[in-house]
């Protein structure tokens, strides 16, 4: 499996909606040809969130390409998959979406080291207008801070 680049498909604007809480480890359930457009990288994870439906963890909003190479036997690109936890984490989980104001983002898609799709997923509370712009300020100081250090260094 060490043959394929490493995947790393983020939902970048996640961060900056949201206030991350917590974060869980999930596999996927994938049908078909999706793990080949993954390996490919050609996944999108925009807008992509969570939801409980009978007791499962599903998430909505992942985007997997067609495979190129595929025939009538390919799959469909949006559709809704399966997430894989442990019942304990389920269970946590479906606590935490009891609190109002609290929802599960999907943060960060990768492939780990036997060749399995794993989405990283983030219990979330959404941010407001001034916190994005308090957020956006923090960043900016931290680059010029590590700016100022690198030439410093030197």
């Amino acid at each position: 499996m060490g043959d394929y680049k490493t995947i790393n498909i983020r939902n970048k604007r996640a961060t900056f909606d949201y206030e991350i809480l917590e974060e869980f480890v999930a596999g996927v359930v994938l049908v078909g040809t999706e793990i080949k457009s993954v390996r490919l990288g050609k996944a999108s994870m925009v807008d992509s969130y969570c939801y409980f439906d009978k007791g499962e963890l599903w998430i909505r909003n992942v985007t997997i390409a067609e495979y190129h190479w595929g025939t009538c036997n390919n799959h469909i690109p949006k559709r809704d998959r399966k997430l894989l936890l442990n019942r304990k984490e389920l269970n946590k989980l479906q606590r935490s979406l009891q609190d109002r104001g609290l929802t599960i983002a999907g943060l960060r898609m990768f492939l780990n080291e036997r060749g399995l799709v794993k989405i990283v997923i983030g219990l979330a509370r959404g941010r407001k207008a001034y916190d994005k712009r308090e957020y956006l300020k923090e960043n900016d100081a931290r680059r010029e801070m590590d700016k100022a250090m690198k030439t410093h260094k030197r």
